[in-house]
């Protein structure tokens, strides 16, 4: 009887889901600035006990594991990372901008027609973000890229890109006139995403090295000539 126990705080969403034999059981989130460090252990500890269990029926945590605020990934694998050594259980890690990919996909009718580019706002006109397939394969992988016209510009004439997140409103202006640049708003990280993605991980046993686990923080964009990313596809 497997339960994950998945938590998400890689920005301003501070978010728990509890999963048993792959099914929810329950989620608790917070969408407050700077409230994770205060917030995080006593969601986690009430989700458990609302759905009825312990946290000694913990199977594994997974931790939504960035790119995003620093802080917040801090945070978040600390958090994991204390349950697991203190639990002996695994610890499993699933890419925040996929979490974003996976809601949206599911949301998408014949999202085999898209691809799909998760955006968070990394300040000013930079973006984490990667490109990636209806079955989460990368097309581009996840980077720092600074926002302008000619991002992506090849792949638009090829195929519709759905771009999402909190980095995409910046992005959309420079596209204006792109009939295959698409836009959805409100897609937020979501703990129930990292553990419906975590359950795949933990089937086949890829745990993450509790004593060395440290986020994908993803801090720095590299310029390669005036105003060209070197993430410009």
């Amino acid at each position: 009887m497997a339960v994950i126990l998945a938590i998400e705080t890689s920005t301003t969403v501070c978010s728990v889901a509890l999963f048993k034999e792959g099914q929810l059981l329950g989620a608790s989130e917070l969408q407050i600035e700077k409230s994770h460090s205060s917030h995080i252990t006593v969601m986690v500890a009430q989700l458990v006990e609302n759905c009825g269990l312990t946290l000694a029926d913990v199977s594994a945590v997974a931790v939504s594991g960035g790119p995003g605020s620093y802080t917040g990934l801090r945070i978040g694998s600390s958090t994991a990372k204390g349950l697991c050594f203190s639990l002996d259980i695994p610890l499993l890690e699933v890419s925040t901008l996929y979490g974003l990919a996976a809601q949206v996909i599911a949301a998408t009718p014949n999202p085999e027609q898209y691809l799909f580019c998760p955006m968070l706002d990394a300040r000013r006109m930079e973006v984490y973000t990667c490109l990636l397939t209806h079955e989460l394969e990368e097309v581009m992988p996840v980077t720092p890229v600074i926002l302008d016209e000619h991002l992506l510009q090849e792949k638009l004439t090829q195929q519709p890109i759905i771009f999402f997140g909190s980095g995409a409103a910046k992005y959309k202006p420079l596209v204006s006139e792109q009939p295959n640049a698409l836009f959805i708003e409100a897609i937020l990280p979501s703990a129930k995403t990292i553990g419906q993605l975590a359950l795949a991980k933990y089937d086949k046993q890829q745990f993450e090295d509790i004593a060395y686990y440290e986020p994908f923080y993803l801090k720095d964009v590299y310029i390669t000539g005036a105003g060209k990313s070197t993430a410009n596809v």
